[in-house]
């Protein structure tokens, strides 16, 4: 049987709802399609949190399908209230236009430009919610909106049941996402939204607003929530978010992220975040486990920063944790010298601004932090200057698997 966009979605583990599944697959087997996917700019990169996303994205175009990627410059504004148990802070617009930049750097990595057929279609929604008069859009849109349907909704239900707030404005987001769809699907001709599975009741919400507007056949496609088996949400750590953007997150911290892939969830990461083929995976499922972690590290990290990048990651990761390395290929981070003269809990907070100092003393007593592999038990430890002469860099060691290159 021949494979499809949507046959393959759903053996890499991307499928958990669609409002038509068997229509959907007749109107993508018969032509090729437009679909979208909306992303909020509220920082100045992406993290592996919206990374199942962007490979939905490729998926669409392995098969022929274009996909139309939605900076929400507008509804970053107000804040999406899906899966947030307080108010979101509020931007500026300024803000807001410096983080599209940025994101969409992020795409151009990961989507293919050169063909015109298959090229991502970039669109801000600012550009049409802006100019939106607010009676005429209360008449026309908002009159198929109830308060009913709008309060049954997750996203407003869990905010109201725990009795946090709620403002107008975050309201309205769900309201403003079914219009993004129905401006597209009349102005692009998109014919599918994709999301994660709680966008759902927003998906629905456009789905149902193009059917009573225009009477066009459009479909919604969710995505699950990605859990790690250790119960921790997809995307961030205790020492922070895993971001897109190298200038934020070195390519070899983004290799150990997946190298540090708890066993469990390997295969399963090996289907969502890579390109190898299902019948590879198949085959070699039962391989050294972490020969596939390696696997997947460096096909996850060649993805984003290249082939080179991922071969020298896995370089360094071998030369790092061998007893005794010198550190010589270390990512490298400069250090003043007032801080230098400060002792070893002040210098850590300030190489990792990830990890607290209650943290760093709980990491000395363990005997956790090392100096050029030498143990440090002193919390008033200070780091000589001496120290750098020999090499130019001192090695810093937290745990067994962050190292620091530190130069002054």
């Amino acid at each position: 049987m021949q494979e499809t966009f949507l046959s393959e979605f759903q053996k890499r583990g991307y499928f958990n709802q669609c409002t038509d599944q068997s229509e959907l697959s007749v109107s993508m087997s018969g032509s090729k399609i437009k679909a979208y996917i909306g992303f909020d700019c509220t920082a100045r990169s992406l993290h592996v949190g919206s990374l199942m996303q962007i490979m939905c994205l490729r998926l669409l175009q392995k098969y022929g399908h274009q996909p139309i990627v939605l900076l929400g410059g507008g509804t970053t504004l107000i804040g999406d209230p899906s899966g947030k148990e307080e108010t979101r802070k509020i931007l500026s617009e300024k803000q807001i236009e410096n983080n599209i930049k940025n994101i969409q750097k992020v795409f151009k990595i990961f989507l293919k430009t050169s063909n015109s057929k298959l090229k991502p279609l970039f669109v801000n929604n600012y550009s049409w919610l802006r100019n939106l008069n607010y009676i005429k859009f209360l008449r026309e849109i908002g009159k198929h909106f109830t308060i009913n349907k709008m309060l049954t909704f997750d996203s407003v239900k869990l905010r109201l049941e725990r009795e946090q707030s709620l403002s107008y404005m975050e309201f309205n987001y769900m309201i403003l996402q079914a219009y993004d769809f129905f401006e597209l699907n009349k102005t692009k001709n998109c014919l599918m939204q994709i999301g994660g599975s709680d966008q759902w009741g927003n998906i629905v919400n456009g789905v149902e607003l193009i059917k009573r507007q225009s009477g066009n056949q459009v479909y919604g496609l969710t995505t699950p929530l990605i859990t790690l088996a250790s119960g921790a949400k997809m995307g961030k750590t205790e020492k922070g978010a895993i971001w897109l953007d190298k200038k934020m997150l070195s390519p070899y911290d983004y290799w150990q992220f997946w190298r540090n892939t708890d066993d469990r969830d390997v295969v399963k990461f090996l289907k969502m975040f890579t390109e190898i083929s299902l019948s590879k995976i198949e085959k070699i499922k039962e391989n050294n486990i972490n020969d596939l972690k390696i696997l997947l590290a460096n096909e996850a990290t060649a993805m984003l920063h290249g082939q080179k990048e991922a071969t020298n990651a896995e370089k360094l990761a071998k030369s790092t944790f061998r007893e005794n390395s010198s550190g010589e290929n270390l990512p490298s981070i400069k250090i003043d010298k007032d801080i230098i003269n400060k002792n070893i809990i002040e210098v850590i907070a300030y190489v990792n601004k990830d990890i607290s100092k209650s943290e760093i003393r709980r990491l000395i007593k363990s005997k956790g932090i090392k100096i050029e592999n030498k143990t440090i038990v002193d919390e008033k430890f200070i780091l000589d200057e001496k120290l750098f002469k020999e090499k130019g860099f001192v090695k810093l060691s937290l745990g067994k698997k962050k190292h620091f290159k530190i130069v002054n």
